[in-house]
């Protein structure tokens, strides 16, 4: 049992990596924790759950090549997510850059209400259950259960994990991001359009949380508008765990808390599985807040 529970907990938690991925690259720019985060990532299954619906009204073409449709369904959600990310750094942070600290918080927690209220006045407040897309079909390999739509996810994490690593360090935007992290000012008088690099970090980590939305509604069947908000606080411990401000340990804090809550569901009990990563939080910040690979850097007040 504990190879199936140690694959469950792989596939939920490259979904955790990928949201954390954006904590951490917000939080490594502009060192603010964007606590809107998990509403795109609710936005993002929500616009998965629309667009899978509407597969029985498009061409047979689609239907006929279901691994190319839902390639659209994450692009285009992912995609509009990005735009929502742009949004909302525009609005909601960049007027509010030069503020005390707490007031760029109230307004992440005031953009985090508004999106939760408006799916839930433009969705409806009941659950919505994903249609029945990918096939139910289970392989068993050495006594471990797992399905096509596991191994997707799984592999859909690791490319997307390692195409964003790609970009932070084999691209000029990408070396742009992580001056602008190490110093804002030297990186804006050596030429850096800050705001732009910003825009970006805040579109990278909306396209990566949509994917894992949608990877979500597919994999529980279930999505509702409170979504986000346990989603972006699990995510947000993953973070944590690795390193906040760390790429490598967001994913490897993902996976970990995965595998944790897995493994607690399925040895203790799947009523507290939720507890698990609050318990995690809190045992890190008290044994070693920097987290597991970041490092023990002080600002200075």
């Amino acid at each position: 049992m504990f190879l199936q529970h140690l694959l469950n907990g792989i596939t939920i938690g490259g979904s955790y990596a990928l949201i954390a991925l954006g904590y951490t690259l917000v939080y490594g720019v502009l060192k603010l924790i964007n606590f809107a985060h998990g509403e795109i990532y609710m936005i993002g299954a929500y616009l998965g759950f629309i667009l899978v619906s509407l597969l029985p009204a498009l061409p047979p073409f689609f239907q006929g090549h279901l691994l190319f449709f839902l390639l659209i369904v994450f692009l285009v959600a992912a995609g509009l997510c990005a735009l929502y990310g742009f949004y909302l750094e525009k609005v909601c942070y960049r007027p509010l850059r030069q503020a005390p600290k707490l007031t760029p918080l109230i307004s992440a927690l005031g953009a985090s209400i508004f999106f939760q209220n408006f799916v839930m006045l433009t969705m409806g407040a009941k659950d919505r259950i994903f249609p029945q897309t990918v096939g139910m079909t289970t392989y068993t390999v050495a006594g471990v259960t797992g399905t096509p739509l596991q191994l997707a996810i799984i592999l859909s994490s690791v490319f997307l994990m390692a195409l964003l690593w790609w970009f932070i360090n084999r691209t000029r935007l990408g070396v742009a991001i992580k001056a602008t992290s190490t110093d804002p000012l030297m990186a804006s008088l050596l030429g850096i359009n800050v705001d732009t690099v910003i825009s970006v970090t805040f579109m990278a980590g909306s396209f990566l949380a949509a994917c894992a939305g949608v990877m979500i509604g597919l994999y529980y069947g279930t999505i509702n508008f409170t979504l986000g908000y346990l989603g972006g606080i699990k995510a947000f411990t993953a973070a944590v765990l690795g390193g906040i401000g760390n790429v490598p340990g967001a994913m490897v804090g993902g996976f970990l808390l995965g595998i944790i809550e897995a493994l607690g569901a399925g040895y203790f009990s799947a009523e507290y599985k939720d507890v698990y990563a609050f318990f995690i939080l809190i045992a890190v910040l008290v044994l070693r807040p920097a987290g597991l690979l970041g490092k023990g850097v002080h600002e200075r007040a």
